[in-house]
């Protein structure tokens, strides 16, 4: 018999943070997040998608008194006020191989946003409304997830469509070799495109946070196109927010905005794959968490390439391959020998046409899920 139980206390989320450290206790590529971090998210710290008065609601599923399955469901009032879509999310789903345990928890999510007056469900994605834990893994099993990227076992894919759930959409990740780099053709590739059409690529500048926030927050409302239909470029709130949870990792040597003049046309931002040192800490910094913190992040070989946007006006006119050009040649300065590209859309032509041109391999798909409800 399995039994559904919201919750809304403190206690109660502990409970569905702690419930991956049990399923995935004998799998050697799972990365465990921080448990401290992963709280405050979930209680709507910084994170404008949970926060007070966004409609959301925590389950989990229990068999014989244990916790075997969680998920998140929620409103996004802006994506709706914005797009016009009727429908609802859900987010950090998990459950232990059996149909029932996963249907019970789907049903649980539908019933809460047809009460709301929803016809229709998407997921799983992001919690913070960013590109954290997006999608199930379909493709590319055979090693551990770069930094917040979602991470599942294969069976996940069979629960989603045995449910009923079909393909809205999938998320590629490419894996870079950093020493494969041909530096001296993009170079000269890049040195004309930039001459040729009047921009230059300058390193993020954390005194100017506001203006560099400002500029990214201009590109996407440019670049991001209208057609797609579950995406929003973000607020200066939401922005600001993402880059308060992504500062503890931001290395502004991997952070780069192209400008013509001075206005922005472009940007790329990278991040170092923590989840190296994540998987050493077990999801605690105290008490001794810190000093392997500290030690490892000094050990780090990869980064994650988590955006990148060109303004309309400056496509096709090498903006994407100059910053990226850029940013791989700082990654391999400071001794990274990989990086992800991810995750693209598949929509995203561009994007995709860039990675691949710059020797990018497609290694991992992520996948978002939509029902009519």
């Amino acid at each position: 018999m399995i039994k559904i139980e919201e919750i809304y206390d403190a206690r109660g989320l502990k409970r569905f943070v702690d419930l991956p450290w049990e399923l995935y206790k004998n799998d050697p590529y799972w990365v465990p997040p921080l448990r401290t971090s992963f709280l405050r998210t979930l209680q709507g710290k910084d994170n404008p998608l949970l926060a007070p008065g966004e409609p959301h609601a925590f389950f989990l599923a229990l068999k014989d008194g244990q916790v075997v399955g969680r998920i998140l469901v929620g409103v996004n009032s802006k994506l709706i006020r914005e797009k016009g879509k009727n429908e609802g999310y859900f987010s950090l789903f998990e459950s232990i191989e059996e149909q029932t345990v996963a249907n019970a928890l789907f049903e649980t999510a539908t019933t809460w946003l047809r009460q709301r007056g929803l016809t229709q469900v998407v997921g799983p994605v992001s919690p913070t409304n960013g590109d954290d834990n997006r999608g199930i893994l379909i493709k590319g099993f055979d090693g551990p997830p770069v930094l917040m990227n979602s991470y599942n076992p294969p069976y996940y894919e069979r629960l989603f469509t045995d449910y009923g759930f079909v393909k809205l959409m999938d998320l590629f990740a490419y894996h870079f070799d950093v020493e494969q780099l041909d530096e001296q053709r993009f170079g000269r590739v890049v040195a004309y495109a930039m001459k040729k059409f009047g921009f230059h690529i300058d390193r993020f500048d954390r005194r100017q946070m506001e203006r560099e926030i400002r500029d990214i927050k201009k590109i996407l409302d440019l670049a991001m196109p209208a057609s797609w239909g579950h995406l929003t470029p973000p607020s200066l709130a939401e922005i600001r927010a993402e880059v308060r949870t992504l500062a503890q990792y931001m290395d502004p040597d991997l952070v780069y905005i192209a400008r013509s003049g001075e206005e922005p046309i472009g940007f790329v931002v990278a991040l170092p794959d923590y989840n190296q040192v994540m998987k050493k800490l077990n999801g605690r910094l105290l008490p001794f968490g810190w000093a392997k913190y500290l030690w490892y992040r000094r050990k780090i070989t990869g980064a994650r390439v988590f955006i990148q946007f060109v303004v309309p006006k400056y496509r096709n006119k090498a903006v994407n391959g100059a910053v990226f050009h850029r940013l791989m040649l700082e990654a391999r300065r400071k001794g990274y020998t990989y990086g992800e590209g991810s995750a693209i859309a598949e929509m995203n032509r561009e994007s995709i046409r860039s990675v691949e041109g710059a020797g990018g391999k497609l290694y991992r798909i992520y996948r978002i899920y939509q029902k009519e409800i």
